[in-house]
């Protein structure tokens, strides 16, 4: 099992407000914090749940992938369409969330599902939003207690801002030639060498790949500072970014690193799996 030093990120963390280590979490958890668990497995959809009533971070609430974070698939829209926003309001405030209240983030699939929820809040004008670093084994590594109790329901007063100018679709890509899309699949999926997911292989024209899993170490914890400018340095542009995956859940990766590295990005929340369903189902664009 990995050890604290392991996860000790004083050697070589920089400090952002949009990320907490897990002994600065430790040192807060009894202050005004809502902590959210969002654990999920794309291949078994209810071991998110089941790790979570075997143990998490006492007081902190479960998220669900698909039931809190996405809403019904559809014929178009991709695998995980955004969630309903006023049903999402309503989760929000049921877990005590206010105007002002920090909320943390965590999982532990390198951040893939936390940092989807740290979007959405984001985009619904929450402000203080943290993700823990190293996700739930770095709590675990750090001694951190373990609570196998789930939270009652709170009331809190959260309203949604949305900031609308924060994605794009189809339409926009097809005809805002100034974007520079990013796609944050591994290479393989990309080059279109394999597609284990959709029905069609292949990347968006003129895409730009940057693999979502590069922005951590094989621990979950955010690479620095200086690591992380330097998996950005290739772009041509840091203006009129708009960023997508296979569904819209790991592009938050990308968001969330290009925002520590003080870069705003858009998403494309239906993603390959959007853009391949007005594809023919046998052909790939790989150009």
């Amino acid at each position: 099992m990995p050890t604290s030093a392991q996860y000790s990120t004083n050697h070589y963390q920089f400090m952002h407000p949009s990320l907490i280590s897990a002994s600065e979490l430790q040192a807060q958890l009894n202050k005004a914090i809502v902590v959210l668990d969002c654990r999920f497995n794309l291949m078994d959809k209810t071991q998110g749940l089941t790790l979570y009533r075997q143990g998490h971070i006492p007081g902190a609430f479960y998220i669900d992938l698909e039931r809190d974070l996405s809403s019904a698939v559809q014929t178009h829209g991709g695998r995980h369409p955004l969630p309903d926003f006023e049903r999402l309001q309503e989760k929000w405030r049921s877990v005590g969330i206010n105007q002002h209240t920090t909320v943390v983030v965590y999982d532990d699939s390198r951040m893939a599902y936390a940092a989807r929820a740290w979007w959405l809040l984001k985009y619904m004008g929450h402000a203080d939003v943290r993700i823990l670093d190293g996700g739930f084994n770095a709590w675990v590594a750090n001694k951190g207690a373990i609570d196998r109790r789930e939270p009652a329901a709170k009331s809190g007063g959260f309203k949604m801002d949305l900031q609308a100018n924060k994605t794009v679709n189809r339409d926009t890509i097809l005809e805002e030639s100034s974007l520079t899309l990013i796609d944050s699949r591994e290479p393989r999926r990309f080059q279109g060498l394999e597609e284990p997911i959709d029905p069609v292989a292949g990347h968006i024209p003129k895409a730009l790949n940057f693999f979502w899993q590069d922005v951590s170490d094989d621990k979950g914890l955010v690479k620095s500072l200086d690591l992380q400018k330097a998996h950005w340095s290739n772009l041509p542009t840091t203006e009129n970014l708009a960023v997508y995956c296979g569904s819209g859940v790991t592009a938050c990766v990308n968001i969330f690193s290009l925002h520590l590295c003080g870069i705003d990005a858009k998403l494309y929340p239906g993603s390959w799996s959007d853009w391949c369903s007005y594809l023919p189902q046998t052909t790939a664009s790989h150009s």
